[in-house]
């Protein structure tokens, strides 16, 4: 029973829990055999126990705690773009102006200009991967709070934000994605308009005759929301067609709200106009998301989109004609730029509001062509290399496009086909402009990029499909090149190549980071990147444009550096690499992914997009623009040493980065094999994070709970990385660090103080080790361990207590957990002690993020006591008491509490008083309210403060999954 007492107030909840945190740590440095953690959550369940905490006291805190963990993060974002300070596009020093000034004047030196800008060099490019792991309205906030300028100004926008959940949306749906990629790609094209428009006016002052003769189009806008189709049966082709609408309608919106209203713009407003009308009509009748459309309302979508054709315009040519002229006709300088504007950003995107890529599995490539190829085996048997390459050479010498309409479209029921011919229908009916990339998730093999060529053939359309290889496992990066070569031994591939005129290539660092570290996986992909250039130049393709695309996710454990977009850039597509491309003449455009609700941040506002697409511009043209101080805001220790991003010592000292990274894939590999590894991540791990997608997920067991994870790869890579953010210890981006650079510890710290790019990928280290804890995962670990709970019975002084920890200790018992867990703590620990003795200056987590772990596992551990509560009953649907307390013990809380909501109903049978005919036979007369007031629903309540501390973990971490 609460007393005033021991009432607090959340300003001194928090500061007593933060001093139990920073007392226990103390007392912790005199007793090695003390877990700081877990001593403050036994004392923090003592207080639930006397009544000095209740839920209500842990909601007031929880608004507090938010308060500062947003407000933190706000203050990030802001930092992390570069708001702070930005002069803005118009200003002398910012880059539009720079770009112009840079050019020596003399004569060409106009041509010289629009060559360097006439082509993109950088996409942006909006994912849809299930990371939107903070609600919609949280979202707004924090990009609204990072846009303001000075700290009182953000207070309110936070305060706002932290009275809300942390929690995702309850339902997150496809269309909920698209919505949400939409705002930020609107953002995005309004900063590159914004761009170009200073380069124009740039432009203008030097060459007041011929600025309006200049189509900039260095950046673009990119999404593939909607299309992306890997490991997905729920998106429709009528989907895919209908979000290429939506683009489209808001490209031509875009048009018709920006175009002058001029008597030179009459001719384009007459087709802008027609067009968003016979767009309008075609979106009316098409089927909607989840829904299974009739042939009927299929017939009815198909002739909308075929009747309405010519109207809607299919190919930009016509508007960028019309705009051409109406430059051409008016005088008003303000027009042309405005018509100039509008005019680069439909040469850049055609149709579209943002280029689309689409993309698919490897094998469900394989599946399509198998129909018409005969051979045994899979394409990636070693042994069936050749007779597949031969096969499918075959096969292109005698491919005959086939026509494609709505009606095959309807019936076809191969995946890969069904895509193709979409996109097929795409470009016929939607827009045609620019081709559209295809890209192919685990390509291991060139079979498979002359499978898809013969598919692209085969619908007509291999002149605009650009077909993109990703690779992201260990193996597809180091057989990355020997994909390409044995593609490029094709002629049919090369005349490819030739005629499209780019070879676009796809790196992952999601797949890649779990398994084999986040560290090493990126020197394997720079030495694939390395590798493509010197294969370009082998084949005479210099003529080829390479495309990069770095999918990364928004975490350090997937690729995203944790310290500036500056340094995420350049983290991703290195200086050295870009200069090698420079000298053999290879034309390079890079693409970069910005996934889910903390991707989007970055272009949540107006000032935060510009910010952005700064930072990329002073990326892509670092090499064209002069910059005194490049590395000044790199560098990570002594700026007295002379470090040279020219000059970079880890790429003379070949072999320590060799062996260093080899040690990490190494270590890594052997712990993702590990059983007490995938104990860690799959025992109750899935269940602290909420559903941060649209996409499919989770297995179920025999036994109705989630199945058992027996490795890692039996999870996504995203929740892998969310849960190791949850339990605490960021192990894809610190283990085998330690063995690494303890195998030549001085050379490792010369490359930490010289070395431009080791230090800056050092930084990933540095940003794990700042919010893990090895005290925090062990207390986790230890929660799982019978023996723990065994001696807590033994010294309690409760009776009813001991028998609850004894329960809970026989379950875990059964579980068998602990000799695996215990085992990967060991190894976790011996790498991190040599770490530390190698990198001393190391960080740790703050007592803020600390206090929410001890919380958390004092919610966790109630639960449990609760659960050891529930009544005895018949087994239901094949799941016994004691299994459905193995599930409270796995949180699989949401699914138990359903079932026992059936096994002890709350409300009276319905068939009570009624009369049937003949004497009553035996039924249930009472209901269980008190077993629902007592233990079910302040299970539910507890398990949502659980989750919710789970949300204020990742904003204190600074990324999802």
């Amino acid at each position: 029973m609460r007393t005033d007492e021991t009432t607090r107030t959340p300003e001194e909840l928090e500061a007593h829990l933060l001093g139990l945190i920073e007392t226990s740590r103390e007392q912790a440095k005199e007793d090695p055999f003390r877990n700081p953690v877990l001593a403050v959550t036994l004392a923090i369940t003592r207080r639930f126990d006397r009544g000095e905490i209740g839920a209500g006291d842990l909601d007031a805190l929880f608004v507090r705690l938010r308060e500062q963990s947003l407000g933190e993060r706000a203050a990030r974002l802001r930092a992390y773009v570069g708001l702070e300070g930005d002069a803005g596009f118009g200003a002398d020093t910012a880059m539009p102006a720079r770009l112009v000034a840079a050019i020596p004047k003399g004569p060409g030196d106009f041509e010289t200009l629009r060559d360097l800008v006439g082509r993109t060099a950088f996409a942006v490019v909006f994912t849809a991967h299930p990371t939107f792991g903070m609600p919609k309205a949280v979202a707004a906030l924090i990009a609204a709070a990072a846009s303001e300028g000075s700290a009182p100004a953000r207070e309110p926008v936070i305060a706002e934000a932290a009275a809300l959940s942390t929690r995702p949306d309850p339902v997150i749906t496809l269309d909920g994605e698209f919505e949400q990629a939409c705002i930020a790609a609107n953002h995005g094209r309004a900063a590159l308009d914004a761009f170009n428009g200073a380069l124009l006016d740039a432009a203008r002052e030097r060459w007041p005759d011929r600025w309006t003769e200049l189509v900039p189009r260095p950046f673009a806008i990119a999404s593939w929301v909607g299309c992306d189709t890997d490991g997905r049966t729920d998106i429709g082709w009528w989907d895919t067609l209908r979000y290429r609408l939506e683009s489209k309608r808001m490209q031509l919106e875009r048009v018709a709200r920006e175009l002058p209203d001029i008597p030179a713009t009459r001719v384009v407003r007459e087709l802008t106009g027609n067009a968003l009308s016979a767009v309008s009509r075609q979106l009316a009748v098409a089927p909607r998301l989840g829904t299974q459309p009739s042939l009927e309302a299929v017939h009815r979508f198909a002739l909308a989109l075929i009747i309405e054709r010519e109207r809607a315009q299919t190919d930009a040519g016509a508007l960028l004609a019309g705009l051409a002229a109406a430059i051409t006709a008016t005088d008003d300088d303000a027009d042309r730029r405005s018509i100039a504007i509008l005019r680069l950003g439909i040469a850049t995107h055609g149709l579209s509001n943002a280029l689309p890529h689409f993309r698919l599995n490897a094998s469900q490539i394989h599946n399509a062509v198998r129909r018409v190829i005969d051979l045994d085996g899979e394409p990636t048997d070693a042994a069936q290399r050749r007779s597949h390459l031969a096969t499918i050479h075959t096969l292109l010498n005698d491919v005959q496009p086939v026509a494609v309409d709505f009606g095959a479209l309807a019936a076809e029921r191969a995946s890969a086909a069904r895509l193709m011919m979409t996109i097929a229908q795409i470009l016929k009916h939607v827009d045609g402009t620019h081709p559209v990339r295809f890209l192919i998730a685990e390509t291991e093999t060139g079979y498979t990029l002359l499978a898809a060529l013969w598919l692209a053939r085969h619908y007509g359309i291999s002149d605009k499909v650009e077909i993109t290889p990703l690779f992201e496992t260990a193996s597809a990066l180091e057989q990355g090149i020997r994909v390409l070569d044995d593609a490029l031994r094709n002629p049919h591939w090369r005349q490819y190549l030739k005629r499209i005129g780019r070879l676009a290539v796809q790196f992952g660092y999601s797949d890649s980071g779990r398994y084999v570290g986040q560290l090493a996986a990126t020197f394997w992909i720079e030495r694939l990147r390395l590798r493509l250039t010197e294969l370009l130049v082998q084949n005479d393709l210099g003529g080829v444009e390479l495309v990069i695309f770095d999918t990364h996710g928004e975490s350090i454990g997937r690729g995203a550096h944790p310290s500036s977009l500056r340094d995420r850039l350049a983290y991703l597509a290195p200086e050295d690499a870009r200069r090698r491309n420079r000298a053999a003449g290879i034309g390079v455009r890079l693409e970069s992914s910005f996934q889910g609700s903390d991707g989007y941040l970055m272009f949540g506002t107006a000032p935060l997009a510009r910010a952005s697409v700064a930072r990329i511009a002073e990326h892509v043209f670092a090499l064209d623009v002069a910059d005194d101080d490049t590395f000044a805001d790199y560098v990570l220790s002594d700026p007295r040493s002379g470090a040279d991003e020219a000059d970079d010592p880890v790429y003379a000292e070949a072999d320590f980065a060799t062996e260093f990274f080899t040690v990490v894939r190494q270590d890594m590999e052997a712990l993702v094999d590990d059983p007490g590894y995938a104990a860690l991540l799959g025992t109750f791990g899935p269940s602290l994070i909420d559903r941060t997608g649209s996409r499919p997920v989770v297995r179920q067991s025999d036994s109705g709970g989630p199945a058992m994870i027996t490795h890692p790869r039996q999870m996504r890579a995203i929740p892998n990385n969310a849960i190791l953010h949850q339990l605490g210890y960021l192990a894809n981006s610190l283990h085998g660090m330690g063995r690494a650079a303890g195998r030549a510890p001085d050379l490792f710290r010369d490359m930490r103080r010289d070395s431009v790019r080791f230090s800056r990928a050092f930084r990933l280290v540095q940003h794990a080790a700042s919010v893990g804890d090895l005290d925090v995962l062990r207390a986790y670990i230890d929660t799982l361990d019978p023996a723990v709970w065994l001696e807590r019975a033994r010294r309690t002084q409760r009776d009813t207590r001991r028998e609850e920890l004894v329960i809970i200790a026989g379950a875990l018992d059964r579980l068998n957990l602990a000799p695996n867990l215990r085992r990967l703590f060991g190894r976790l620990t011996t790498d991190w002690l040599s770490l530390q003795q190698a990198a001393p200056d190391l960080g740790k987590m703050s007592v803020r993020l600390t206090l929410l772990h001890a919380i958390r596992l004092a919610l966790i551990h109630r639960i449990w006591f609760l659960a050891v509560h529930i009544p005895g009953f018949r087994p239901q649907a094949g799941v016994t008491r004691e299994q459905l307390l193995e599930r409270f013990l796995r949180l699989d809380i949401d699914g138990c509490l359903t079932l026992l909501a059936e096994i002890f109903p709350i409300t009276p049978d319905p068939t009570l008083g009624l009369n049937f005919g003949e004497p009553a036979g035996p039924r249930d007369v009472g209901t269980y309210e008190a077993e629902h007031t007592g233990l079910f629903e302040p299970i539910g309540r507890m398990f949502a403060q659980v989750r919710e501390i789970s949300g204020m973990i990742q904003h204190e971490v600074g990324a999802f999954g």
